[in-house]
């Protein structure tokens, strides 16, 4: 249900029917009405918050329709229960119930076309296409957001009349409430039609697609990122953005479903989304040397039938996971890794990936993890406990909250000398294991209890009047931010948002400078020594990473990022797997302190952080992070750089030799010119024949 007021709604609302109908049996107007009432309020409330139960019961032919009339079906036999069924006001019931619904088929009509033709073929942010199309205003808001919803309650006004003139006896009031209903629907219909026509729709896919190629002449993109996807891995491709914003090559990215387009975060780089395949093949791509690939997915064959550019996989991240060694990698250019290792991962698996095509490239974004936080001898050192989820298969190994995270805690929050713990659990943690949400409970409450009995342990103080000021300043930047965000953060449809979203340099650069401000600010609102549970989005994990002086975690990618930090870490065997099994099959846990369910280990890790210059895993670590991750000079964004305009040399170079021989006269390649999609005219000649894969 997502919360109790859902649950009490939902209750209500399936044990109103029931009600109802014993009300028109008996009958009762008053107890009619009463259950009437509640049974419109529940269900308007379980729309309005988005209700699972909602959302199922059109499967279970519940649905919205249906519940509407079965409301005004048994309002009808509550009147033919009052002995009222030979009276006029009965057969205008009958008749403006017959005649409301035969609206429904017109308006959702109507919605329906407005919303097909307002769906644009290609949507974009940060593309000019005002001045190249018009594209009107969508209607408002308020006309296509729960439409269905908002036309079958346009018969309160019946019911209610209705019901006031079984009560008095009196028609008068039930034809008004019937004349009202049925012209509130003849206007709502009327209110949509011009959107539907002239110039209040938007100009047609031809014409649409001609303004993006004449915009991509005039910009020239030279490297895309390409991404297809569920909305649930948006983040695949929102890790690449920033990089994308460095490149020196201008850069594009290239979506294929608009449900990523609306879960893509901020960024300046000029984004188009297009999902059909056809209108892919047929876009203007003759400037691009280099395709980069952020995940291995069906739809990647669309763009990889282009030879005048070069193919590269990205991937989403860095792990001894088998998707890092994914066979289908070799369709592509060229696979970059992030260090030496991913290569050697490539070379064990043997999935058909030659070492020549692997290039080392660094992990550009993890140039916002620093080495250490500020030194600060009467400092309280920190250590970040940040588990991963228990996933889908019950694996004990997955995650250490349920048979270690107590223990973990329990030890950090007693250790002497004292430690500051951050815990920071994974988003997903509990959704599937009951076991796991109920241990992140217990840690919570560990921590929740420790901090409050640090905050009255003499050894520690506080500066009340930096915390104040901490808090004016996260209050003045949270208002800012809230303020910049309600500036074109209203909600509008893909036409719209397509014409309208070009990003403001001036705006997004000082979000961006808020937010660093309101990150610093938040640490600064409370003692260093106090114990923190983080939650949501913010603060990001790394800057956690940053205000710790160790993290222990699980295996998953938050400790390969943390590597790159070089500070000490822990990773629990929670399968138990042994110490040396374990280091043997996870590359990123070689350097690390091995924690047991027991976490007796821990003292090792502690040791480390109070005396950095006796860790004994410190050189362990600095080989790790070179061979993971690659040297820290040059940065991992001028390696990046670097390797997409070598590769792009490559692809200017094939395509160079390609016109060369044609115009020496080669029929060979003359003829492959005439069937391969390099030459955009030709592609969208051929597009409908080509399999999408």
């Amino acid at each position: 249900m997502g919360s109790a007021a859902e649950l009490a709604a939902a209750a209500l609302m399936m044990l109103g029917f029931p009600v109802l109908m014993v009300a028109a049996l008996v009958p009762s107007v008053y107890a009619f009405a009463a259950a009437a009432a509640v049974t419109y309020l529940a269900d308007h409330y379980l729309h309005r918050k988005g209700s699972y139960l909602i959302n199922r019961l059109s499967k279970v032919r519940a649905g919205l329709s249906i519940r509407f009339l079965i409301r005004q079906l048994l309002l009808i036999l509550l009147l033919a229960r009052m002995a009222l069924s030979n009276d006029l006001i009965f057969y205008g019931a009958i008749a403006c119930f017959i005649a409301f619904y035969g609206l429904q088929a017109p308006h959702g009509a109507l919605v329906q076309l407005i919303r097909n033709r307002r769906r644009m073929p290609v949507a974009t942010r940060n593309v000019d296409l005002k001045s190249r199309i018009r594209i009107p205003d969508a209607p408002p808001q308020g006309l296509l957001d729960r439409s269905a919803e908002k036309m079958l309650h346009l018969d309160l006004a019946a019911v209610v009349g209705l019901l006031v003139s079984a009560i008095t006896d009196n028609a008068i009031a039930g034809f008004v409430g019937i004349g009202l209903t049925l012209a509130l629907g003849c206007l709502y219909v009327l209110v949509l039609m011009p959107y539907v026509r002239g110039r209040k729709t938007p100009p047609d896919a031809d014409a649409v697609l001609a303004a993006v190629d004449d915009w991509m002449s005039q910009y020239k993109p030279e490297t895309v990122l390409y991404f297809s996807g569920s909305k649930d891995s948006a983040y695949q491709v929102n890790m690449w953005l920033e990089t994308m914003e460095q490149l020196d090559s201008r850069p594009l990215v290239l979506l294929r479903e608009r449900v990523i387009l609306q879960n893509l975060a901020p960024t300046t780089v000029p984004v188009i989304c297009v999902p059909g395949g056809v209108h892919l093949m047929n876009l203007d791509l003759a400037t691009v040397r280099v395709a980069l690939y952020a995940a291995n997915v069906g739809k990647n064959i669309h763009l990889l039938r282009v030879p005048t550019m070069k193919h590269v996989f990205i991937g989403h991240g860095d792990s001894d996971k088998l998707a890092s060694v994914n066979p289908f990698s070799k369709v592509y250019d060229e696979v970059w890794t992030a260090g030496r290792a991913g290569r050697d991962r490539y070379a064990i698996a043997d999935v058909g990936v030659r070492d020549d095509d692997i290039v080392e490239v660094g992990r550009p974004q993890l140039a916002p993890i620093q080495s250490r936080p500020a030194a600060a001898e009467d400092r309280c050192p920190t250590i970040l406990y940040a588990p991963t989820w228990e996933g889908w298969d019950g694996n004990p190994g997955n995650t250490s909250l349920v048979l270690a995270g107590e223990n973990i805690v329990k030890k950090l929050v007693k250790a002497d000398p004292p430690v500051r713990v951050l815990y920071k659990p994974h988003p997903f943690t509990g959704t599937v294991s009951a076991k796991a949400g109920a241990a992140h409970r217990r840690v919570t409450a560990l921590l929740e209890k420790a901090a409050a009995k640090r905050a009255t342990d003499p050894r520690f103080t506080a500066d009340t009047a930096a915390q104040t000021a901490a808090q004016a300043d996260l209050t003045r930047i949270e208002a800012r931010l809230a303020e910049l965000a309600g500036v074109g953060g209203e909600k509008r449809d893909e036409a719209e948002a397509s014409r309208d979203d070009v990003v403001d340099l001036q705006k997004h650069e000082e979000i961006a400078r808020l937010r660093a401000e309101w990150n610093d600010a938040h640490w600064r609102s409370f003692p260093d020594h106090q114990h923190r549970v983080v939650t949501g989005a913010e603060p990001h994990l790394y800057d956690c990473f940053n205000v710790s002086d160790a993290m222990v975690s699980d295996i998953s990618s938050v400790v390969s990022d943390f590597i790159a930090s070089g500070k000490p870490y822990a990773v629990t065997d929670s399968a138990e797997v042994g110490e040396e099994e374990f280091k043997l099959a996870n590359t990123a846990v070689r350097a690390a302190v091995i924690l047991s369910n027991s976490a007796r280990e821990l003292d090792a890790l502690l040791d480390a952080v109070r005396d950095p210059s006796a860790d004994p895993l410190a050189l362990e670590r600095d080989e790790l992070k070179q061979y993971l991750l690659g040297p820290d000079e040059p940065t991992s964004i001028e390696q990046f750089n670097a390797a997409v305009a070598a590769l792009a040399r490559k692809a200017e170079t094939r395509n160079l030799g390609q016109e060369a021989r044609i115009a020496a006269g080669d029929p060979e390649a003359a003829e492959l010119a005439e069937v391969l999609p390099g030459d955009p005219v030709k592609a969208a000649g051929e597009a409908e024949g080509t399999p999408t894969g």
